[in-house]
C-alpha cells in the first residue's frame, strides 16, 4: 500500500484536528457549533469559529456596521461558552467579504482546516441553482478544500 494512502487512512481514523464552524443568528449554526464541539472534544481538535461580516459592494471592507459587529461579537463570545462547557478551545474570528461563502473558504483553506461543520436549514438545501444571488452554502460545498458537514435543523423545522 502507498504510504499516501496509508497515512490518509490513519488521519481518517483519528478524527479531524482542526474544524472551522462558519456562524450566523440561525438555529442551524449553533446546531452545527455543537455537534463540531462534540467532534473536537472526542478527538483533541482545535474549533475555529467565524463570523462573516458581508460588505456591501458600495462600502469599503472596513466601513464601519455597527449592527453586524455587534451581532459577531455575540455570536463569537457565545461560540467559546459553547466549547468551554465541552472543554474544547474555540478560536474566535470575524471576517469582513463581500461574498460570505468565498470567505468561508478562503479561510478553511488559509487554516489548513479538516472539515467545515456548517448549518442549513433543510428550505435552503432544496433551493435552485439557478438562483440570482450566490447562495453561500452553494459556493462552500463546491469551493471547500477539504470536507463539508451540513447540519439541518430538519427536526425543528418539522414541527
Amino acid at each position: 500500500m502507498p504510504a499516501k494512502a496509508s497515512s490518509r487512512r490513519l488521519q481518517v481514523a483519528r478524527g479531524y484536528r482542526r474544524l472551522l464552524v462558519p456562524l450566523d443568528a440561525r438555529t442551524e449554526s449553533v446546531e452545527a457549533l455543537e455537534i463540531a464541539c462534540r467532534l473536537a472534544a472526542d478527538n483533541g481538535a482545535s474549533i475555529t469559529a467565524v463570523a462573516v461580516i458581508e460588505v456591501p459592494p458600495l462600502l469599503p471592507l472596513d466601513a464601519h456596521l455597527a449592527d453586524a459587529e455587534e451581532t459577531a461579537r455575540r455570536l463569537l463570545e457565545r461560540a467559546g461558552v459553547t466549547g468551554d462547557a465541552y472543554g474544547v478551545r474555540v478560536r474566535t474570528r470575524v471576517v469582513r467579504a463581500r461574498d460570505v461563502g468565498a470567505a468561508i473558504v478562503e479561510q478553511a483553506a488559509a487554516d489548513r482546516d479538516e472539515l467545515i461543520v456548517i448549518g442549513a436549514g433543510r428550505s435552503r438545501l432544496a433551493i435552485s441553482e439557478r438562483r440570482v444571488a450566490p447562495d453561500p452554502l452553494l459556493h462552500v460545498l463546491r469551493g471547500a478544500p477539504c470536507r463539508v458537514m451540513v447540519v439541518s435543523g430538519a427536526s425543528r423545522e418539522a414541527a
